[in-house]
């Protein structure tokens, strides 16, 4: 799925965001129009920016890319920025319940199989700009909007003004941000969240091992599990509602069992508890020779792990994988979570019985998955 194109820009300083439309009517201020074809269109003064699949066109000072190879991808009301070197970014989809906005690239972790590589580089105040004017766009009916980077704690007090500005305009929508939560550790931190009281806002934050040194390691950053640890202590003294996070590999699995009985004896106070398989991106194939194991070779431990904590009470799923690798008594805890557009299935999926109710696979996990996979019938 394409959320990224580029054509040639004109009359653009600074990033603009609005709705996309096809329709002339739609001329709110904040619309971005659509041309694919030669028909007349007037009024191009009333929007915000003029998209178009052909040749530039004379329309005064109005904002517009021309020349955009293909604009088919876009729906009505759709949300973009277009930006002054001509590239076009998809913020938000109105045909889609898997919306999440970027706001960092910076993290201050570096774990070893990240599929979004931090960049080191000064991204908050740019995309600040951009969420101040996209949140007011989203639709009032979306379900669930997630936040991401990199790390957004990292925006300091710009990450909780963003969390305002969310609870403000889209105050029945579930939020999902994805932290390492390694700053909560520091009350300050805490205190600000606390202050926002946002009963819709969940933290998804990993844990990697009951053993400090393994959750450092795949980290790669020292006292990071310490910082974490503390910092879900802080969140639950405030009543924050938490998810935890374990990606499965090789330096993770071998201690599985022994993690999901730390969390219940430790961390009883999460909401939800999360297994989740490798994506083969961002620095997973540099590093595939530490990571690498079979999803069907860890199945006892993911078993094991799994019915521990579901025993107790605790809400468990497995995430990213696919229904025919796994022992059918683990079924239940499997969750389609592959988000639509990166979400794919091999050529034998199509044949299999229970296509429609599994996962299925990243698009960039074609290229590494498990031998284990095949139609079920």
């Amino acid at each position: 799925m394409i959320l990224k194109t580029k054509g040639i820009s004109s009359n653009i300083i600074s990033p603009i965001v609005g709705r996309v439309t096809r329709m002339p009517s739609n001329n709110d201020g904040v619309s971005i129009l659509l041309v694919d074809d030669d028909a007349g269109v007037s009024y191009f003064d009333r929007y915000s920016g003029v998209l178009s699949s052909l040749g530039y066109r004379e329309i005064g000072n109005i904002p517009q890319v021309h020349s955009i190879p293909d604009l088919n991808h876009l729906s009505e009301g759709d949300i973009v920025v277009i930006n002054a070197d001509g590239v076009i970014n998809t913020l938000y989809r109105v045909n889609s319940n898997h919306n999440s906005i970027l706001v960092t690239e910076r993290c201050n972790s570096n774990c070893l199989m990240c599929s979004q590589p931090p960049k080191d580089k000064n991204d908050i105040e740019y995309l600040s700009a951009i969420h101040e004017q996209l949140i007011p766009l989203i639709p009032k009916d979306c379900i669930e909007l997630g936040i991401t980077g990199g790390e957004p704690t990292l925006l300091g007090s710009r990450f909780f003004k963003l969390l305002e500005l969310i609870k403000v305009h889209l105050p029945e929508t579930e939020i999902h941000c994805l932290t390492n939560g390694r700053t909560f550790a520091w009350n300050n931190m805490v205190r600000e969240l606390e202050k926002l009281n946002y009963q819709k806002l969940m933290l998804g934050i990993p844990i990697y091992s009951d053993y400090h040194a393994i959750h450092d390691y795949v980290v790669q950053a020292k006292d990071a599990f310490n910082q974490t640890i503390r910092g879900l202590y802080n969140l639950a003294e405030i009543g924050q509602r938490i998810e935890l996070r374990i990606v499965l590999h090789k330096q993770t699995v071998p201690r599985l069992t022994k993690l999901a009985k730390y969390i219940y004896k430790n961390l009883p106070f999460v909401e939800h508890v999360a297994f989740m398989g490798l994506e083969y991106i961002g620095y997973t194939p540099h590093n595939i020779n530490k990571l690498w194991i079979d999803p069907f070779d860890y199945n006892n431990d993911l078993e094991e792990a799994v019915e521990y904590l579901s025993s107790f009470g605790m809400n468990v799923s497995i995430y990213n994988s696919q229904l025919c690798v796994m022992p059918e008594n683990l079924w239940q805890y499997a969750r389609k979570s592959i988000s639509d557009w990166k979400n794919e299935y091999l050529p034998e999926c199509q044949q299999c019985t229970m296509l429609n109710e599994c996962g299925g696979l990243f698009t960039w996990n074609l290229k590494k998955y498990s031998t284990h996979i095949k139609a079920l019938t």
